[in-house]
């Protein structure tokens, strides 16, 4: 799997305060995931679909991410991939999100595609891919995002 060949942080939204412009300033969550941002070559998004769309925490996120003068998000390459129990996998949500980050003018690998439907038959109980299918889609989902952040 490339997860090998490339470092990964993965990082939790739920320290970032609800975004308000009466304290964009000097919020010390905001300011270390602006860095962690800033500092990657990319951006692999993986995300869930609630009511056909993000998750407010993500949203959230995106809205801090983009505010002047620290726009992490202008320019920089973003994948996203998502998991959701239904049976449409993430395609609304995955949507919602590429027009919400074509806002902050990041640049969204276009293909491939993971919307992982059944995510419950996908993942055992402890997160951990046990689809030998999805492994291969992922698998070639993150060797195009490598060789797209090269590009």
């Amino acid at each position: 799997m490339l997860l090998r060949a490339a470092e990964v942080e993965i990082y939790d939204l739920g320290a970032i305060p609800l975004f308000n412009e009466d304290i964009e300033h000097d919020v010390p969550a905001v300011d270390d995931l602006r860095q962690r941002v800033a500092a990657a070559d990319g951006i692999l998004i993986a995300t869930p679909e609630y009511n056909w769309s993000i998750p407010g925490v993500l949203k959230n996120a995106i809205d801090w991410l983009s505010r002047p003068p620290m726009e992490v998000l202008a320019r920089k390459r973003i994948a996203i991939i998502g998991a959701t129990g239904g049976t449409w996998g993430t395609r609304l949500s995955q949507a919602a999100l590429r027009q919400v980050l074509t806002a902050t003018e990041s640049i969204v690998m276009p293909a491939p595609a993971l919307f992982i439907a059944r995510a419950e038959n996908v993942f055992d109980r402890d997160g951990r891919l046990i689809d030998a299918r999805v492994a291969q889609q992922l698998d070639e989902v993150l060797a195009a995002f490598r060789v797209w952040i090269d590009a």
